[in-house]
Formats: C-alpha cells, structure tokens, sequence
C-alpha cells in the first residue's frame, strides 16, 4: 500500500467512534438534574469512606406508618402513601446518594439506631449486612447498617451481632407491610457486612455510569 493511502486509513480508523454502552432512557431521564437546586440524590456525596460507611439520606422515621420516598425529579422528600397494613416501620429508612440499583433507584437502606429522625436529613451509617428482598417478582435489595455516630450502635460491624429477635421483626415487617395491598413480598436469608460492601460498590458503579453517559450527552 503506498504511505499516503496507508496514512489515510490509518486516520480513518483511529477516527471511528466506539459505541457507549446501551442504557436505560428512562433512568437517564429520571436522572435529569434542574440547574441551580441541590438534589438530595445527585448533590449529596456519599462519603469518604463508603463502602464501608456512608452518607443516608432518611425518607422514614422509625415508627412511622406514612411511606415517605424521593421525588426524583425535584429531590424533595413526598408523602407516596400510607401503609395499609397496621405496622410501622421498625428502624429509619432512607437511601445513599449517588448510588443506583437495577430497579432505576438509589441504594435503600435501613439504620439501626437509638432514636428516629426527620424525613430529608442525613446522616453517617456503617454497612452491617444485606437483606435480599423481592418485591412484586423485582429485586428490592436493602442495605442493613447502623449510625456511624450514635453511641449505642456504632461497635456493630457485622449483622451477625445483632440479637436474632431484631432480624425476625424486620423480616416480618417487610414480608407484611404490603399484604393488604395483594402484593407479594419475599425476604432471603441475610447476609454479612461484606455482601453489603459489594452491593453498595455496584450501585456506586452503575451510578456513575450513567452520569457519565449523561455529560456525554
């Protein structure tokens, strides 16, 4: 081949575009930040030291019957419903910002402390463990951990140390919470620390590939 042809195909290669992976358009959509306001999800970091321990947003106190959740277009905690069952939810529950699950939603997580606290606050949680659930035939993982600043909890480094009394009281509460709305709900075994640690780092990962999908476009 003579140098010039050879030259031009070079160029021609080195120019063709590699294709982006092919995502979800409807995550990316719900991922559509507003200019000029903070977003609980996209604003928040996560943390240092996550894994391990984490930023929380809190959605629901401990204690509560209303099932407060993210609205994500505008990062304002909303009221979805009221439970229909009668139970409330037995720890604070809330998500880790900027992470994503495979359900287009950030990392749920459950924190085991001494007091409840305030829809639309954050604070410092440790990952003790994981509780696989399946929500209506779709994985609905939550993240078991424990106040990184309360006094009384923040020793605990594996679920395994909690009292089993308080493992079957949150499985129950989540095998029944939904059952006067003839939906079905299935909880696993828990698992350790470590499975928690894997879970977050995934959700980690799928968040900023989309973030960085979405700059690119």
């Amino acid at each position: 081949m003579a140098p010039a042809i050879e030259a031009a195909e070079k160029v021609k290669v080195a120019s063709t575009p590699i294709k982006p992976p092919v995502l979800n358009e409807r995550i990316l959509s719900s991922m559509t930040r507003r200019p000029g306001s903070a977003h609980s999800w996209h604003d928040l970091e996560i943390g240092p030291d996550a894994p391990t321990i984490f930023n929380c947003v809190t959605e629901i106190p401990r204690g509560s019957k209303v099932k407060y959740e993210l609205d994500k277009k505008t990062g304002l905690i909303m009221v979805d419903r009221v439970l229909y069952s009668s139970v409330v939810y037995p720890h604070n529950h809330g998500f880790i910002p900027r992470t994503l699950c495979d359900d287009s939603d950030p990392m749920d997580v459950l924190v085991i402390m001494q007091e409840p606290v305030v829809p639309g606050c954050f604070l410092r949680a440790k990952a003790i463990g994981l509780m696989p659930m399946i929500d209506q035939g779709e994985a609905d993982d939550k993240i078991i951990a424990v106040c990184a600043d309360d006094p009384e909890y923040k020793h605990f480094n594996d679920i395994k140390e909690l009292p089993p009394h308080r493992l079957a009281e949150i499985r129950r509460f989540f095998e029944d919470y939904k059952k006067n709305e003839n939906k079905e709900v299935a909880v696993n075994d828990f698992l350790p620390a470590t499975a928690a640690y894997e879970a977050i780092q995934h959700s980690m990962d799928l968040y900023a590939t989309y973030v960085v999908e979405g700059l690119r476009r």
